[in-house]
């Protein structure tokens, strides 16, 4: 029985640990750096299983395990859950009102504890280093960031990760390279007018009509001035003003999300919503300020040759399908700030099983059965790359 082979069979009987690690995580789900107990856990099992232990990005845990070469390879498995209130009423719902793993960040870190399992067990047959990372807040805290920024990742080759997708039949493999997943910016404006009267108008500056045009301005952005080819969304996600019928107020802003996965278009569309906020304002006589108010993150875009290598090695384990682009972000763009990087779907959906909400759903659950495909993804992957790439 050859390596792969072997790996499988591993992962196979390792089933039944996945999945009680994936319902223990999600019985306990913990908000981005609260993940203070599930670090815990994690710490107690790569101790046990030889790896060498560094803390990062506050409740981070990257575990090292040395072997006979000098590539070094780094899996990520993010821990986070998300103030959801659950509504499955599984067996293994959340005991944490309005906390929920409702995006599969609890069946990446058992697919990742099993995958140590088995790659402690080939030691002595790995052809460099794997380090294993176990990040914090990928939910809109940036964990990636602070593991790259702590240097830990410095001399790793490549940094492979994958996601449970609800959008792909259970036990696919969506592999695609270059751009997966979009980039992440979110906006403010604020509108300052005149107030003043409802029923006298003439008299005010009224900011409602500005942030009114603007809306539909922005989008015109998407609609006339962005290539249909090109992905991108400009979403208006919340409007404030006024508290009264009988008073135009003298402020309004809103805020809201752009998404793209090429980086020229991303810029260019925060460049002409600049413009526009203040192009509008000025000719409607208010003052109005375009802020973007959170850290950007940036598209997920797979290194080609990376890919290819997946695509080669992942049909003994399932079926290879190539997954559209999605305009949801991902903080794994980060890593590729020091290394190689890809990013791969394992699909989740199951229809027979009501497996069909989506992500941050509070009735999203994942077929577990095959969990064990995705320990057998991180390893197989592990082994050939130090092996043959």
């Amino acid at each position: 029985m050859n390596t792969e082979k072997k790996i499988l069979e591993m992962a196979k009987d390792l089933k039944p640990y996945i999945i009680n690690k994936r319902r223990e995580f999600h019985m306990h789900p913990e908000l981005k750096y609260e993940e203070k107990r599930t670090s815990a856990i994690i710490y107690k099992e790569l101790i046990s299983l030889g790896y060498e232990i560094n803390k990062v990005a506050n409740t981070g845990i990257i575990g090292t395990l040395k072997g006979n070469g000098s590539k070094i390879i780094a899996l990520r498995a993010d821990m986070d859950a998300l103030p959801i209130n659950e509504t499955t009423g599984k067996s293994y719902a959340s005991k944490i009102e309005g906390k929920m793993h409702a995006c599969g960040h609890d069946g990446h870190i058992a697919m990742l504890l099993g995958a140590a399992k088995i790659i402690s067990s080939m030691r002595k047959n790995l052809n460099g280093t794997v380090k294993l990372v176990f990040q914090p807040a990928e939910e809109g805290g940036w964990g990636a960031e602070k593991v790259v920024n702590s240097g830990l990742l410095n001399d790793v080759d490549a940094v492979f990760g994958m996601h449970l997708w609800v959008d792909l039949p259970s036990g696919a493999i969506g592999i695609k390279e270059g751009a997966l997943m979009a980039s992440v910016d979110s906006f403010k404006i604020n509108i300052k007018g005149n107030g003043g009267h409802a029923a006298e108008p003439e008299k005010t500056f009224d900011p409602i009509v500005a942030l009114i045009d603007m809306v539909n301005a922005y989008q015109k952005i998407i609609s006339r001035e962005i290539s249909t080819f090109e992905p991108a969304i400009l979403s208006i996600t919340s409007i404030n003003s006024g508290n009264t019928f009988n008073v135009v107020p003298e402020n309004a802003s809103m805020t809201g999300t752009v998404r793209a996965v090429d980086l020229d278009t991303r810029n260019f569309i925060i460049k002409r919503m600049e413009e526009i906020t203040k192009g509008y304002a000025q000719a409607m006589r208010c003052e109005a300020k375009f802020d973007l108010f959170a850290k950007p993150s940036m598209p997920v875009i797979n290194n080609k040759k990376l890919a290819l290598f997946a695509k080669s090695i992942f049909p003994i384990i399932g079926n290879i399908v190539e997954p559209k682009i999605t305009m949801i972000g991902e903080d794994f763009s980060f890593y590729a700030k020091k290394a190689k990087t890809l990013f791969l779907f394992l699909g989740i959906r199951n229809e027979e099983k009501g497996i069909v909400f989506p992500h941050h759903h509070p009735k999203f659950d994942i077929d577990e059965d095959i969990l064990d495909k995705g320990s057998a993804m991180h390893s197989i992957f592990t082994y050939r790359y130090l092996k043959d790439f």
